[in-house]
């Protein structure tokens, strides 16, 4: 990759960036409000006929206030990351900077995770009825397994699938199914790759946003994409593992239309191949396509759609020939999701309350860094009309794209609750909204986001 070493520069954002803290605060309370109000209506809906299928509206979780081995650590992480992360963001050389930034989040997310403990927190969560750890022993023929998979994605015929299994294509499953071949079954070693390779995530957005905004802009958003409350959901959640994947797809295709890499055909090749893997991931996936096409968009350029376009059919061909019907695993999945709890749960509700989720797990740092997203959103449209926007403009554009196709998730239907889990790999690039904050300021936001972790994760017990 052609990188310097360094910023030997660094200015403030313009001057328009730098006022509205009042504005900024206020979006922030607004949070607070929709989250009050989804969990006061919530409550009031679940108590009358309990249609939402969740105990703590509007998060999937239960009143359990608790401590374990990450109750030290986690603040710990937190306020290292509160009292260094600004300064280091701005100091150490881009490399080191990335590699500092994937191990402070490794650390975030494992001493989250470690607060419900080591079997409960890491180890057993995979291994749960609903998980794809239960189903191993079905997939010893392979082919056999993904022959018949579309039989037992329904409700009613024995044998039907547990509901993460049903509910996504068979790459989520072969995951597990090949790291158990390799040695690592078993709950512990799948909990671990999640974390790990979830984690990942933070370097990718890192080199994306620098790719289409600047180099300044990803340093300044650094600490928050580490120190982000979502990473309660991160720890060994296969939704993590599935941004990873997602997000690595979105920044090679960055890197490639940019050419800010060695081989950027190769780099457009991976996209899609990543891209085609992340579809057989999760069918809500396909969404991510909205941020590969404002890629291009803001690159004003169209080289990199040839290959990715090649990489993207590698998954779907191999699938298919192996004798996986995804077309009609999803039309299955969606009567499969009706016949469960996304059948009864309120469309009504949820299509707001799932926002107040989302305000949760992304923080008030990033919901005030979306106001002045949402306050330039408008001259950015301008500057991409009328040429290649820099930055923020580009950083705005892209942060946009992502909350539409969030909306789009949202608007579907198809994601009812558990949004603060499912919505990962769209909410991994809001955070880099927190990158037009004041400098000044930084550190009081911060501290917000690690406070909001903290809390929700020891009082709540989280699910999924």
């Amino acid at each position: 990759m052609k990188t310097e070493d360094r910023t030997d520069h660094i200015t403030e954002p313009m001057a328009a960036q730098r006022s509205g803290h009042r504005r900024d605060l206020a979006a922030a309370g607004a949070g607070v409000v929709l989250v009050t109000a989804a969990a006061l209506v919530g409550r009031a809906v679940e108590n009358a006929d309990h249609t939402l299928y969740v105990r703590w509206p509007p998060l999937l979780a239960t009143w359990y206030p608790h401590a374990g081995p990450g109750t030290a650590a986690a603040p710990a992480v937190a306020a290292a990351v509160v009292a260094y992360g600004p300064v280091l963001a701005d100091r150490l050389r881009w490399r080191t900077l990335l590699l500092s930034c994937y191990a402070a989040s490794l650390a975030w997310v494992f001493s989250l995770a470690l607060i419900d403990g080591w079997g409960r927190g890491i180890a057993g969560r995979l291994t749960t009825k609903h998980e794809y750890l239960g189903v191993i022993g079905r997939f010893d023929d392979i082919g056999a397994a993904l022959h018949s998979f579309n039989d037992h994605i329904l409700v009613g015929p024995p044998g039907n699938w547990p509901a993460h299994v049903a509910g996504h294509p068979p790459g989520a499953t072969l995951t597990f199914v090949l790291l158990d071949r390799i040695g690592l079954g078993g709950g512990a070693w799948a909990g671990v790759w999640c974390i790990v390779t979830g984690t990942s995530a933070a370097v990718a957005a890192l080199i994306c946003i620098r790719a289409l905004a600047d180099e300044h802009t990803a340093r300044r958003a650094a600490p928050f994409i580490v120190l982000a409350p979502v990473a309660v959901w991160a720890g060994t959640s296969a939704d993590g593992y599935f941004t990873a994947v997602a997000a690595w797809s979105i920044t090679l295709l960055a890197l490639a239309a940019t050419r800010t890499v060695h081989g950027p055909e190769a780099a457009a090749l991976g996209a899609g191949l990543l891209y085609g893997l992340v579809c057989y991931l999760s069918y809500g996936l396909t969404l991510i396509a909205v941020l590969l096409l404002a890629v291009l968009a803001l690159t004003r350029t169209a080289r990199p759609l040839a290959p990715c376009a090649l990489g993207a059919l590698v998954v779907p061909v191999a699938f298919t020939l192996a004798g996986f019907n995804w077309w009609d695993a999803y039309h299955l999945l969606v009567e499969r999701y009706y016949q469960g709890a996304g059948g009864f749960r309120p469309y009504s509700y949820w299509v707001w309350a799932n926002l107040a989720c989302t305000a949760i797990a992304v923080g008030p740092a990033t919901l005030a860094g979306l106001r002045r997203t949402a306050a330039g959103a408008p001259g950015a449209v301008r500057t991409l009309r009328t040429g290649k926007p820099g930055s923020p403009q580009s950083l705005i554009l892209f942060v946009s794209a992502a909350f539409l196709a969030l909306l789009a998730a949202d608007l579907s239907g198809m994601s009812k609750a558990e949004t603060e889990r499912i919505w990962q790999p769209f909410l991994l690039w809001l955070l880099p909204a927190t990158a037009l904050l004041p400098a000044p300021r930084r550190r009081s936001w911060l501290a917000a986001q690690a406070v909001v972790a903290l809390v929700v994760n020891h009082l709540l017990w989280t699910g999924w």
